[in-house]
């Protein structure tokens, strides 16, 4: 059987230092006969070296539109925005099979290549659970970026840039230290709780000190009757990390918000689902994404209410780089391990039937 390549293309997106491959996950494809390409990139957390040390090639940073083309490429966040062709086999999060801005563009541009694309977000194993994703850190991080944006505005202050943290434990002190040394007598509210995204939220929360009543853990069932809800206005930090599928009642809105008044505890809203641009999304009180060297956006509420921030950086996990892409690249090596045969293996199959499925929705919307 021939030998297996791919490739890891550098990430372009600002600020983005997770990996989907690590030194680990690497060296275990290799010694099962893979042949791997690492772009050389200073922004990955983890160094050229570190790749090459285990047997990998270092190429050239964001050189794999000449890489050949039965050589899939692997990445993590979605390409830049451009309306080049895409020839090759990619493997990452696209953000487009759920109508978000723009999807019929991206997938335009591999019906135009003749690519195919196996979008990260949609592997899924026997049972239909994903194979690998960033939730648990991303609820998490997005817990931490919370109570860093509670304490500015107690400080009246406005969320500055955030920066990755080395590890967890540095991540929880400093956070503690920011917030005054405690979080005691802080509440938050996590919607999404049994799910991976939801338990990291609680489990950092947990960390830095709320007590267990100050934690809300709803799901399903404390939604199920439909929001607006009016708890939602009574805790300084509400974490929104369900899967978005279809469409629901909205968690919160303007309205209400401007009803509650001077009386609303609620100063901060983390949106770690980031449905921003989709047209389900239960939280319709912001309009864009924000960033790491812009964290927070203020709601519109008029100028005599209480401010509310929201954030909602779609790459929260970068927070903690290492940590995260360990962990999920750990996921995910069962599955490329299955990359020689998938044709056959499941996991690719059914990305690949699903890929199909929204090409064609594409190609009817822009008239191709």
């Amino acid at each position: 059987m021939s030998t297996q390549r791919l490739w890891l293309r550098c990430e372009k997106k600002e600020f983005e230092r997770r990996s989907a491959l690590t030194p680990t996950t690497a060296k275990k494809l290799i010694d099962a006969g893979f042949q791997i390409s690492v772009e050389r990139d200073e922004q990955r957390i983890f160094d050229d070296a570190e790749f090459e040390a285990v047997g990998c090639t270092l190429v050239d940073n964001n050189s794999w539109p000449t890489a050949p083309i039965d050589v899939p490429i692997i990445g993590l966040k979605e390409l830049p925005e451009s309306q080049e062709p895409l020839p090759h086999t990619h493997i990452q999060f696209a953000h487009c099979y759920k109508g978000q801005a723009g999807w019929s563009s991206v997938l335009a541009r591999f019906y135009k290549g003749g690519g195919t694309l196996y979008d990260l977000e949609f592997l899924t194993d026997a049972t239909g659970r994903r194979v690998a994703a960033f939730g648990y850190h991303a609820g998490f991080a997005g817990a931490a970026a919370g109570a860093l944006a509670l304490a500015a505005q107690r400080s009246g202050e406005k969320l500055g840039r955030l920066e990755p943290y080395e590890n967890e434990t540095a991540m929880i002190e400093g956070v503690k230290n920011t917030l005054g040394g405690s979080a005691s007598g802080v509440k938050a509210l996590v919607i999404g709780a049994l799910g991976r995204c939801g338990r990291g939220a609680v489990d950092f929360f947990r960390k830095i000190g709320l007590a267990e009543d100050d934690i809300l853990k709803w799901d399903m069932a404390e939604t199920a009757k439909g929001g607006p809800f009016q708890e939602i206005l009574d805790v300084d930090i509400f974490v929104n990390c369900i899967y978005l599928s279809s469409s629901i009642p909205p968690f919160l809105d303007n309205d209400q918000i401007i009803a509650a008044g001077q009386d609303r505890r609620l100063s901060v809203v983390v949106d770690v689902s980031c449905d921003t641009t989709n047209p389900f999304n239960p939280i319709p009180i912001y309009s864009i994404n924000t960033t790491f060297s812009e964290p927070t956006v203020p709601v519109d509420l008029g100028q005599h209410l209480p401010l509310l921030s929201v954030i909602s950086i779609d790459h929260l996990p970068t927070l903690l780089p290492r940590e995260a892409s360990e962990q999920f690249s750990s996921d995910l090596l069962p599955s490329l391990l299955e990359l020689p045969r998938r044709t056959t293996a499941k996991v690719w199959t059914d990305a690949e039937k699903l890929f199909h499925e929204k090409q064609k929705e594409a190609v009817k919307a822009e008239n191709l």
